[in-house]
């Protein structure tokens, strides 16, 4: 078996100690923004994205705002009935099928959403679309290796909740 070099070991050394670094980065500044956005407006960044989404429609069910948020349902009434309670929206029976509860943004709602800074990953994807599309195609594909890496591509995850209706996220290879 041919040893490495000292010079490869350096290489993957310090190439490993930037990648741990640079994840470290991106864990903080979400970590970051959830805090301040905590601390500022008293919401989360779930709730915060779920707001968006409401705000976003004329009426949505539970059902409808779970899908769009990608989360479950049982995690959305518990981000809903906090959102409630806050004020910011409201449930409705559904005109048309009174068995259908909808929500709807209060105004108190429609100041937050206004007053709020933009999302983490809204910023983020406004960056990532001006790149060349080579170039988001390689850092898709990077941190799906490291995620391969890390053993954890078996874990179910939202798209981290780009609130937009319009946004469809495309089916992974893997589905």
């Amino acid at each position: 078996m041919i040893e490495p070099s000292p010079v490869v070991e350096d290489f993957f050394g310090t190439c490993g100690l930037r990648i741990l670094r640079a994840l470290r980065r991106i864990i903080r500044a979400v970590d970051i923004h959830s805090r301040e956005l905590n601390s500022q407006f008293h919401i989360t960044a779930p709730q915060m994205i779920c707001l968006y989404s409401v705000a976003n429609q004329d009426s949505i069910t539970l059902s409808q705002l779970a899908r769009e948020v990608s989360l479950g349902a049982s995690t959305v009434t518990g981000i809903v009935d906090r959102l409630e309670s806050k004020g910011l929206v409201e449930r409705h029976r559904d005109a048309k099928d009174r068995r259908k509860i909808v929500l709807a943004i209060t105004e108190a709602g429609r100041e937050l959403t206004k007053a709020a800074p933009t999302l983490l990953q809204d910023r983020f994807s406004e960056r990532l679309q001006k790149l060349p599309q080579q170039e988001q195609a390689t850092i898709a594909l990077s941190l799906e290796r490291v995620v391969e890496m890390m053993e954890a591509d078996h874990l179910d995850t939202s798209p981290n909740l780009i609130p937009h209706a319009d946004v469809q996220v495309p089916p992974t290879s893997s589905e």
